[in-house]
């Protein structure tokens, strides 16, 4: 059995049942539009509550840090394409316990998270509809979505595809619509010039802190398309197109709409909060019915995390098992999808729905904190992966650098140092504090059980 000491792994034979059902336009939709989650949408307003509109600072930092990572996994993921994705790389770098490890833990994080957004998006709809039940509505995207990944994943990736292509052209008007009025041309508003940005630090440091930790977490998802690629018709080259233009995705959706916000709308504005700051954005703009229309759209990213996260989940959870690190039943595959794990991974989302309102101040609240830092944790070991992988893949097998890390490896220590810096904010802050150690705690204990199961099978 591989450890952190033996030489490479064959590559691994876990995509062999799974149809490569996604084509070129799927994978370069999927990679535009998943950088527009809904952590952008939804939870950027605290964000700018907490440091002003020094939250643009906030957001270019972190957009760095994730640049970096991805650039790192898509080296990887051009090299050894897998629906295992990180996990896989892991086991091949690291050892059998750190694959186990990240991909389990990614696991829990995607599936609660469909949970999460599936009750973002039942409240949306319930204000529409008031008097409707909300977890009805989260049941009736959980069977929708179930069912489009059940059926093939051309399904998952039309959806992907007509979701993405919406979020883009709604974020580009809303840009394109603010720089306008910053520039005082859009009909009918004022230029507000920089009246709201004089005050760029109103919290100082601590509110800047809080800030970044907000932006870091808005950035999840970004992962899917080197799942996803393992599963279309060329994986190399959808991986390195998508890697390659991370970079202008981030600075123009992320950078450039908070940018946008805080120059339109007072940063202490209640409406931030409360509506969110896109809608506040364009409410501040009086547009008719633009709010209400934006909501659509956050209605829409909700969704298309959702449908992004059950399949996340099942194929991260169909390579661990495939590798020999998880319950038989979930690895079985008809029609080119692991059903078993497509079923699995939304019941499990969807018992967290029913968490949040049968034991919302105790089993939901751990399971929130739990899942808090994971995508820290697994963004570590993607860095130390690739600080061991690409060594022996300019040793061994040159040939599949198709994609290079920059400066390596000064540049993925950086962002080994950048996460470490993370990890110390998180631990100054009561709220986060308690996150990074449940996180913690859970990593540890996968840990065991990984390494555990690793010495057994090498006993055999």
């Amino acid at each position: 059995m591989p450890s952190s000491t033996t030489t490479e792994t064959p590559p691994s034979t876990d995509d062999v049942s799974l149809s490569p059902g996604l084509k070129q336009r799927h994978l370069s939709m999927i990679a535009l539009g998943g950088v527009i989650g809904a952590g952008l949408f939804v939870g950027s307003g605290a964000g700018i509550a907490a440091a002003g509109p020094s939250i643009v600072v906030a957001y270019a930092l972190s957009g760095l840090l994730v640049m970096l990572v991805m650039r790192m996994l898509g080296e990887m993921s051009a090299a050894y394409p897998s629906s295992g994705s990180f996990s896989a790389h892991a086991e091949r770098a690291i050892g059998p316990w750190a694959g186990f490890t990240a991909g389990w833990a990614f696991w829990v994080l995607l599936c609660t998270a469909v949970g999460l957004e599936g009750i973002g998006a039942a409240k949306i709809v319930s204000g529409w509809l008031p008097g409707t039940p909300e977890w009805a509505w989260v049941a009736l995207f959980m069977v929708v979505f179930c069912g489009t990944n059940l059926a093939a994943v051309k399904n998952f990736g039309e959806f992907e595809f007509w979701f993405a292509a919406l979020k883009v052209g709604a974020i580009t008007l809303f840009l394109a619509l603010g720089v306008l009025a910053i520039l005082g041309i859009l009909p009918g508003t004022d230029s507000p010039g920089v009246s709201h940005l004089t005050d760029f630090l109103p919290n100082g440091g601590e509110g800047l802190v809080i800030g970044l930790l907000a932006s870091v977490f808005a950035y999840g998802g970004l992962e899917t398309v080197t799942i996803a690629a393992a599963e279309s018709e060329n994986p190399v080259k959808g991986v390195a197109s998508a890697v390659r233009t991370a970079m202008w995705r981030i600075a123009l959706f992320y950078v450039g709409s908070m940018a946008v916000i805080v120059t339109l709308v007072p940063w202490d504005s209640k409406e931030v909060v409360e509506k969110g700051p896109y809608v506040a954005a364009l409410d501040e703009l009086g547009i008719p019915g633009a709010g209400q229309l934006m909501n659509v759209v956050v209605l829409v990213a909700l969704l298309s995390a959702m449908n992004a996260n059950i399949y996340g989940a099942s194929r991260i959870a169909y390579s661990l098992v495939e590798r020999g690190q998880g319950p038989k039943a979930l690895g079985r595959v008809s029609g080119g999808v692991p059903r078993i794990a497509v079923l699995a991974s939304s019941v499990f989302g969807f018992l967290c729905v029913l968490l949040s309102y049968w034991r919302p101040n105790d089993v939901f609240s751990w399971l929130l904190n739990m899942i808090g830092a994971v995508i820290l944790v697994v963004w570590i070991f993607i860095a130390v992966s690739q600080l061991r992988l690409r060594r022996r893949l300019e040793r061994e097998t040159p040939e599949k650098l198709v994609v290079r890390m920059w400066l390596f490896p000064w540049l993925t220590w950086v962002a080994l140092a950048g996460m470490a810096a993370v990890f110390v904010l998180m631990a100054r802050q009561p709220d986060t504090r308690v996150q990074l150690y449940s996180t913690g705690g859970m990593t540890l204990a996968l840990a065991a059980v990984g390494f555990a199961w690793q010495k057994a099978r090498a006993r055999q």
